[in-house]
């Protein structure tokens, strides 16, 4: 078992029995979508694919809250936020602006990459190298500037 998912059972565990409703409910939603997974592709996930899995529950949850935004569905924004909180609890820390230029631009040096047409050629290895660690929109956006 990876240990992102151990730390994951044990704050069940421990939301269990301190009655924190929200946080109790969120990780039941974490753990489902793990062990779907797990099931579907006949795997025992490692902590890369956890915290793969966890972005993916990020996005999902961002644009939900666009989208409730949009629609003034403030109750609906709240709930998504707090998941949004107790997910990200469980995801390496962000790297900052400064640390992803670092990246982009060793990438961009690598691969000798000039022009906004190389911008797969940056963001392939990039989204390797930075899954889970920063938002892919960002690094997006920082590659147009930097390749721009």
């Amino acid at each position: 078992m990876s240990q992102i998912k151990a730390r994951i059972t044990d704050d069940m565990k421990a939301s269990m029995k301190s009655g924190e409703r929200t946080k109790l409910e969120t990780i039941r939603l974490i753990l489902a979508a793990l062990k779907q997974r797990e099931v579907d592709e006949r795997i025992v996930l490692s902590d890369d694919q956890v915290v793969e899995a966890m972005t993916r529950m990020l996005k999902q949850r961002r644009d939900s809250i666009e989208q409730f935004t949009t629609a003034n569905r403030m109750d609906l924004v709240a709930i998504e936020q707090a998941e949004v909180a107790v997910i990200q609890v469980y995801m390496p820390q962000q790297l900052s602006e400064a640390e992803i230029d670092a990246v982009v631009a060793e990438i961009m040096a690598e691969t000798g990459a000039a022009g906004s047409k190389d911008m797969g050629k940056v963001m392939a290895p990039a989204r390797a190298r930075l899954a889970g660690k920063a938002d892919m929109q960002l690094v997006s956006a920082r590659v147009k500037a930097k390749l721009g």
